[in-house]
This record gives C-alpha cells, structure tokens and sequence, in this order.
C-alpha cells in the first residue's frame, strides 16, 4: 500500500505540473499591477518560441505562403493591433492550410488563421472579430501568465492531496484506504480542473471585452462576434449533437449563449470608431510595422472595404479556396458546379476564384478572357491585376506579363505581392537575364526579407539563374532554416564556408550566420532531432480561446 501510495503521488504531482490551465488573472480581470508574468520567460523567448511554432507549422507544409494573401492578412490584423491595448507590440499573422473552422495564438504574438475560418465567415468583420480576441489574449499575457499560475497551483494542491492520502493511510482496513486514496486522487485532479475551467472563462471574458472594443475602434462591426459565434452555434446544432460534428472552433473555443448575450450587450455599448480615436484610414501607430502594410499605401490599398460591388475580402476567400484546394482541377469543378446550381449567384468574386484555378490547371486562355470580364476599382483592382499576369504567364504571353507587372510595380514600388510574383514570373523563364532582373526586383526588400521564406525561396532562384552562387545557396540555407530543417542549414552553410573562392565579405557573412543557427542545432539535437525531421515540440503552440 505504501508503494502504490506513492505511486499515486507521483501521479498527482504530474498532472499537477504537466497542464497549466489557461488563465491566470483574477475573476475581474484587474489590472497587472506587480504581476511576475514577464519573469517566467522573457519576451525575446517568447518570440523565438512563437517562430518556431510557424516554422515547424510550415516544415509539415500546412502554412499558406501566398504573397497577396499574406499581406492581406497582415493588413488586417494590425489595423486591429493599432487600436489594442499594447499598440507597439510585434504580432505575426499567418494562414494555417486547414478547413476546420479554427484560429489560435501562441506565445510572442504569434496569431495563425486556418483557411477554413476564413471561408466560412460572411464578411470581413466576422474574421476581425476573431482577431481581435486572439489579439486580447496576446496583449493581456494570458498565455504566459497561465504558465505562472500552474507553477503557483500545483505544488499546494499536490502537498493537499499528499495529506488526504496520508490521512487515508490511517485507516485498519487496506481495501478502505486504497479507496480513500484514489478519492484523494480524484478529488485533487477534479479541483485543478475546476480552477483551469475557472481560469479560461475569466480570459475568455476580458479577451472578448477587449476585442470588441478594439473591433469598435478598427472601424468595424462590434457585433460581429456575436454574430460570428451565434452562426457556428446554429451550424453546430443543425448537424446534430455529436461533438465530432461540431465546427472545430466550438470544440476548442466553447461558446454558450451567456457568452454570445454578454457580446451583444457590450457591442451595442459602443461608441462610434471617431470618438474612440479610431484610426484605421490613419498613420500605423506600430512603429514595427513596415510601410507596405500600412492601411493605405500608395496604390490607395487598403484592407478594408470596397468598390464596384466586390471585395477584397471577398476576392481573398476565393482566392484562399483555390490555394488550399486539393487541386486547381478539383477547384474548377467547385465553382463550375457552384455555377450550374445558382448562376445568379455566380458574381465577380466567383468568377475571379474560377479564373485563378482555371490558370493553374492548363486553362490560362480561358482564365484572361475570364478575368478582362470583372470590372474593379480601387483596393481590389491589385488582385485582378495579378492574376492577368499570372493567367498571362501561364498562357505564354510573356511580354504582356512583363509589362503588366512593371506597371504594377511602378504603381507601388516595394510591394511586396506585386514584387515576388514578378520575380517568380521572371525565373520560370530560367535565364540569366530574367535572373538578373528577378534579382533587381527583389533587391528593395533584401533589407526585411530575412525571415521571409517566400522572398527568400524566390531570391535564391534568381541569383542562381544570375550566377551568383553564394548569394544562391546562402538563400536556399535560409529557406532550409524557415522550414523548420535548421541543421539542414547549418549544414548547407558549413559547406559553403569550405569554398576557397569567398571573399573576405562573404565568408563574414557566412560565418555569421552559422553562429546564430548553431544554438539552435545544439537544443535540437539534445531533443533528438535530426536532420530532416520537423522541430516538433519546440513551438509551443497554445489555442487561446477555450
């Protein structure tokens, strides 16, 4: 009994340590006045921890490394960052290549939308909503102020249990106090779950007070949280009461009707975005935020609404749904069918999301006579823009791509989207001419692109159709180290390093960039990762909203 007792303890103390709930601030949510949340790790660990997240995300292949939709997404979330609590703090968004219905952060402002969520939600506003909640957890240090909590919690509930199995241990009849005991158990794993449940729906509450304000101030819809969560409600009871039915975004992010009436309640409370100080047509207050996502850039860009009857929100769902298609092909038949069984419903945005996928699966004929039909202005006109050259390039038509994308980028010089698809378009022609002015295109964001794997992915290409091999494979090292492969690029570079033929500036360079991965390699290969292998279980990957 004594063995098995302690057995027992073993167990509670784990659990105990092993689970950390995920809220931490008080019932009321007060303010953080001498929390020691930042000393349980520091912001520069949270960032490095929040990257290795999307890197091992995107080393699986389940990131969207779309260049427009990107930034779209970027646009999007820092007009609501602009009006949160922690205006200057660094957030990254990307899109994860799921079609459950989901979103989560995790640590250092590290915020993932699954393609899913986006297709399902009806407007703009509805996709902000959850933003800005993601968004409150980030600000508010939920997630890390959980990691303090558990550390507080388990070491007095573990001791309590201790002395209810010590007490159990009194009793002459061993089957009792074996039965006591296991009480002693269960009764100290029911009441950390408690206090987690209690916990998560303090966060969810503040997180959803936040939120909506800042929604407020951003210009948009207050109510669309509600509305976002009364829809999935309606959509989850629709399809029955098994849970495996249930939109993902129920199951990880539960939402009851209290919860969807206390939204209501605070969004009709809100004032109009002028008197809040909203200033999403205004100047970024995020002095991090680089100018191309600047809410309106010089092409008048923004990632707001819209022009001539359609959407950029609207036109990067259809968009998204071609890159996570399992196909081009199977795409074109979603919106052929789509066509045939409503073709008054069939409008601008639907005939943009055919186009693309007609492009991309050999019928780029077809996808310009379809695109030259949709008339736009404004925000939108960018993505129709685009996807001419693209359908151009696809049909061959290689001086009309080249021209359109030089107009494009001497429309917006810097753009990011418009940057990297010209340069992508340049390089397929595997010259080095088109190498060399792939590489002059790319070249203005060489200074921020360092932890950019599609700039990197597509300057390695450039310089080595232009014969620059160091800056070749330095690049292609890069993209190795982005994918979540870092002795890969360690390797690639230590390769590098032995060539004779570096000069003094190169080989600096080189050697520099070793000493920033080989840490890393280090922690890895104390974890047992090896080349090749995903650095799973490194990122700490946190769903915030429970």
């Amino acid at each position: 009994m004594i063995a098995s007792r302690f057995v027992l303890l073993a167990a509670a103390l784990a659990l105990a340590t092993a689970r950390p709930g995920l809220a931490t601030q008080g019932e009321y949510g007060l303010p953080d006045i001498g929390s020691s949340a930042a000393g349980v790790i520091s912001p520069a660990k949270e960032r490095m921890y929040g990257e290795m997240t999307r890197r091992e995300l995107r080393g699986l292949g389940l990131t969207v490394e779309d260049p427009l939709l990107q930034d779209y997404l970027t646009r999007l979330g820092y007009r609501l960052v602009e009006q949160s609590e922690r205006p200057g703090q660094a957030f990254t968004f990307f899109w994860l290549r799921d079609d459950s219905v989901n979103a989560f952060a995790t640590l250092g402002g590290y915020i993932a939308v699954n393609a899913g969520l986006f297709l399902a939600a009806e407007r703009e506003d509805e996709v902000a909503a959850v933003m800005a909640h993601e968004i409150a957890h980030v600000t508010q240090r939920h997630i890390v102020r959980a990691v303090e909590r558990a550390q507080k919690d388990s070491l007095p509930i573990a001791l309590a249990m201790l002395g209810a199995m010590i007490a159990a241990s009194q009793y002459s009849d061993s089957r009792s106090s074996g039965d006591a005991s296991q009480a002693a158990l269960a009764s100290g794993i029911a009441l950390m779950q408690q206090r987690q449940i209690n916990y998560t729906r303090s966060n969810e509450q503040e997180a959803d007070r936040i939120g909506i304000r800042a929604l407020a101030r951003a210009d948009y819809d207050p109510m669309a949280m509600a509305d976002f969560f009364g829809r999935l409600q309606r959509v989850s009871r629709a399809a029955g009461s098994g849970a495996s039915q249930a939109p993902e975004y129920l199951r990880t992010h539960p939402v009851t009707t209290s919860r969807i009436s206390e939204a209501k309640d605070r969004a009709r409370t809100m004032e109009p975005a002028a008197s809040l100080g909203g200033t999403a047509t205004g100047t970024p207050l995020n002095p991090l935020l680089p100018d191309r996502y600047a809410l309106r850039d010089a092409g008048g860009d923004a990632a707001g609404p819209l022009h001539s009857g359609v959407s950029v929100f609207e036109l990067a769902r259809e968009r998204l749904r071609v890159a996570t298609a399992e196909s081009a092909v199977k795409a074109r038949v979603h919106y052929r069918d789509n066509r045939r069984e409503d073709p008054e419903a069939f409008g601008p945005a639907d005939q943009y999301g055919m186009a693309l996928a007609q492009a991309r699966s050999g019928q780029a004929t077809e996808a310009i006579e379809r695109l030259e039909t949709i008339q736009v202005a404004g925000p939108a006109r960018l993505w129709v823009e685009l996807a001419l050259a693209e359908a151009e390039r696809q049909a061959g038509y290689h001086a009309r791509s080249d021209e359109r994308h030089e107009v494009l980028l001497a429309r917006q010089p810097g753009n990011r989207a418009i940057a990297l698809a010209y340069a992508e378009a340049l390089s397929m022609r595997g010259t080095a001419q088109t190498g060399r002015r792939a590489l002059e295109v790319l070249r203005p964001l060489l200074a921020i692109g360092g932890e950019d794997a599609a700039f990197q992915q597509q300057y390695a290409r450039a310089a080595e159709l232009a014969g620059d091999e160091v800056r070749a494979a330095e690049a292609y090292a890069q993209v190795a180290y982005l994918s979540g492969r870092a002795e890969d690029a360690l390797n690639q570079l230590e390769r590098l390093k032995r060539r004779d033929d570096l000069s003094y500036y190169e080989r600096a360079r080189v050697e520099a960039r070793i000493d920033e991965i080989l840490p890393i390699v280090l922690e890895l290969r104390e974890r047992g990762i090896r080349p090749g292998m995903p650095e799973r279980g490194l990122g700490l990957r946190v769903t915030s909203m429970h």
